[in-house]
């Protein structure tokens, strides 16, 4: 049990009634949730505003309310009078408006912002747990979640028992929990953080999105290392980022809240990800003034592998060759902010080597037993310039063709479809446009709007709404020496059909074509 001026004590606030010298149980800000003895923090969210429901947490036993808008008590104490709350506290009708401030039966207290608010008191419920381990953040439009489990496992194998939370997934010791966003609100990452503390975890990477730090979810703590991948035009629309400088924005704010900042230096945006950095900076890329530099970058392909390999050399030390069994120069610069992380708590690079010549994600770049004739790809890359990026780098590997089989989500920007789809035209040879969360649109005007852009470029391709008969179609029709990319869902295993998830996984219809091609051959 906590006292409410402990939980607040990191923040400024002011009383407006009530008074915080008192005991409380749970932090929540889900009104649904609420109990006795409670706090409640009013978030205003896109689709909700906790401000509406301050009489009824009040109802329900809270004890503390915590709103950052401009509250009307008098207003609310006729409402609780009508229920007759105040008669089981034994207050008088015609003493109502003339209790004593701190002797209010609940408090409400008024902050300039209730995410940072529930962040802050986040991590005092849970005796502030970041300080307990190594954290380390990683953001970037790409390469975040390849990142942080080349990092975790790395990290497990040095002997650091790690923790991870990220796209895919948070790791807790042998626990795997499935992840509904990239970064979880702030209780959730706190309360992580204090299982995992509890687990005798010593480091936790996590993925750090644009919104988790616009939304405050990373506040009320100090990251030890804050990791900046690359940045590309993403997330911008309606409930994400109004425009890309305040994406930019939101991302460079990692670097405002870390002890020790990683960058991508090649990257066009790095000098605005620290222009306000109040941290130490360390570089990484293939520009000489690196700190850590990859050089003499080689391609090599095998059945079953598309590989890369290159040369590490690190600023006042010495120059290390590496080979990773995943493809694409993307995963150079992958590798490189994984090694840049890890020299940290390791300088045993041949453990670094090994664990990163082995890596394998789920989704990213997930290479699938089918054939030794071609290769089939699994790959997260759901919009154009993760789709551009993905088959510039197979187009390096000189494959006898690229065919790519994806769709798009319906509800979501359209110009996403003509944008994937005039890409893939573009840079693949062969594309299957099918469905892909369709939500409540019907997939056929998904696939016309994706064929719209495919018409701008020369390619050919084929619609099959059905994502089993797309793949199967794919993998049945394949010429030795392509390269299948399957992508859009990546780590996903289900389909958004209406409001209802359907399970399906990307790897199950591979595996169902390759029964098919077995049978046709």
């Amino acid at each position: 049990m906590k006292k409410l001026e402990n939980l607040l004590e990191k923040l400024k606030f002011d009383v407006i009634c009530g008074n915080t010298h008192i005991d409380t149980e749970n932090l929540r800000m889900d009104s649904r949730k609420v109990s006795k003895g409670d706090v409640f923090v009013c978030i205003h969210g896109a689709n909700f505003d906790g401000h509406k429901f301050i009489t009824d947490v009040i109802k329900k036993g809270a004890i503390g309310i915590v709103v950052e808008q401009k509250v009307d008590l008098e207003n609310i104490c006729a409402a609780l009078k009508e229920d007759g709350y105040f008669a089981d506290k034994n207050i008088a009708d015609d003493s109502i408006r003339n209790i004593e401030k701190s002797k209010y039966p609940f408090t409400i207290v008024k902050v300039d912002n209730t995410k940072y608010a529930l962040a802050c008191m986040s991590a005092a419920y849970f005796d502030y747990p970041a300080e307990k381990l190594k954290t380390i953040g990683i953001t970037g439009t790409k390469g975040k979640t390849t990142t942080s489990y080349m990092v975790y496992e790395v990290l497990q194998k040095a002997g650091i028992k790690t923790g991870l939370i990220g796209t895919i997934e948070t790791i807790i010791g042998d626990e795997h929990i499935p992840s509904v966003n990239t970064t979880p609100e702030s209780y959730e990452v706190q309360k992580t953080f204090a299982k995992m503390v509890e687990k005798n975890i010593e480091a936790v990477v996590m993925e750090v999105s644009s919104q988790g730090l616009m939304l405050h979810r990373v506040s009320g703590f100090t990251f030890d290392y804050g990791i900046f991948t690359n940045l590309g035009k993403d997330h911008i629309g309606e409930n994400e980022h109004k425009d890309f400088e305040d994406y930019m924005h939101c991302k460079s704010l990692l670097f405002k809240q870390c002890k020790h900042g990683i960058i991508n230096v090649d990257d066009d945006h790095a000098k605005d990800m620290i222009k306000d950095a109040v941290c130490h900076i360390e570089t990484f890329g293939m520009n000489e003034k690196a700190d850590l530099r990859a050089g003499d970058i080689s391609l090599y392909t095998e059945p079953g592998v598309l590989g890369i390999a290159y040369d590490l050399t690190v600023k006042g030390d010495k120059t290390y060759p590496l080979r990773i069994d995943i493809p694409g120069k993307f995963n150079v610069y992958n590798s490189l902010t994984a090694i840049a992380v890890c020299r940290h708590f390791t300088h045993d690079m041949s453990l670094i080597e090994n664990v990163l010549s082995d890596i394998r994600v789920r989704g990213r770049a997930e290479i699938v037993p089918v054939s030794e004739d071609f290769t089939v790809m699994i790959d997260y890359a759901h919009n154009a310039m993760s789709l551009e990026s993905l088959l510039a780098s197979l187009k390096e590997y000189n494959p006898k063709r690229i065919v790519t089989v994806f769709g798009c989500g319906g509800n979501r920007d359209r110009n996403r479809r003509f944008e994937m789809g005039e890409v893939s035209s573009k840079m693949a040879d062969f594309t299957v446009v099918t469905s892909d969360n369709p939500r409540h649109e019907k997939p056929e005007d998904i696939l016309a709007d994706i064929v719209t852009g495919v018409k701008k470029a020369d390619g050919d391709y084929i619609a099959i709404i059905d994502r089993q008969e797309a793949v199967t179609y794919a993998i049945t029709h394949a010429l030795k020496g392509d390269v299948i990319v399957i992508a859009g869902k990546g780590h996903e295993d289900y389909q958004i059909i209406g409001d209802t998830k359907y399970h399906m996984d990307d790897r199950e219809l591979v595996e169902n074509a390759k029964k098919d091609l077995m049978l046709k051959a």
